[in-house]
């Protein structure tokens, strides 16, 4: 019985400790949420520069940051849209 119980896995399990500086260093959006990235593009742009530049309801049609985040968090290639925009204008 002792060597069925020495072969068992243990119950649990620790993490790797990873750091904020190496986690994703070549990652642009690291760190930043997707309503901080919507909520910069619209005051940058403005609701009418979002819609010109990103053809999508949600920038359109009553916009809004909630309906905006529901709207992307939903539709991946949207999201890549969106996220793309924000890297383009804010980095390098």
């Amino acid at each position: 019985m002792h060597r069925e119980s020495a072969l068992r896995k243990p119950t649990h399990c620790t993490a790797n400790t990873v750091t904020m500086d190496n986690a994703q260093p070549n990652n642009p959006l690291h760190g930043i949420t997707l309503e901080q990235i919507v909520v910069r593009l619209e005051a940058h742009y403005g609701w009418e520069g979002l819609a010109s530049r990103i053809r999508i309801n949600c920038f359109k049609s009553d916009p809004s940051v909630k309906s905006s985040l529901k709207f992307l968090r939903k539709t991946p290639w949207a999201r890549d849209k969106v996220e793309h925009l924000y890297i383009s204008t804010f980095t390098d």
